[in-house]
């Protein structure tokens, strides 16, 4: 039982033998990846809206910050890799 949880608990930490710049891409990656998934679970409530509803949210400052958001996040992977050649490069 012990062992399992130490098992578990390793599973967890990061690969000491990752380089900076794979340990940077891949918790960059792993945001990026949470962030797609909240949109789509975004996207999916604001399907169970009326239309009258989802115009209301549309027009709110929220919902214009989300997608400029959303917008950044897509240059966002770009920069990621160039990132990441930036460090190997080191």
């Amino acid at each position: 039982m012990i062992e399992d949880q130490t098992k578990s608990a390793d599973s967890t930490q990061p690969d000491p033998e990752l380089n900076r710049a794979e340990l940077g891409q891949a918790i960059i990656e792993s945001l990026l990846e949470h962030t797609r998934v909240v949109s789509d679970l975004i996207a999916v409530m604001a399907q169970a809206l009326d239309t009258d509803t989802t115009k209301a949210l549309t027009q709110t400052a929220q919902w214009q910050a989300y997608l400029e958001s959303r917008r950044r996040m897509e240059h966002t992977r770009a920069n990621v890799e160039k990132f990441v050649e930036m460090m190997k490069r080191e």
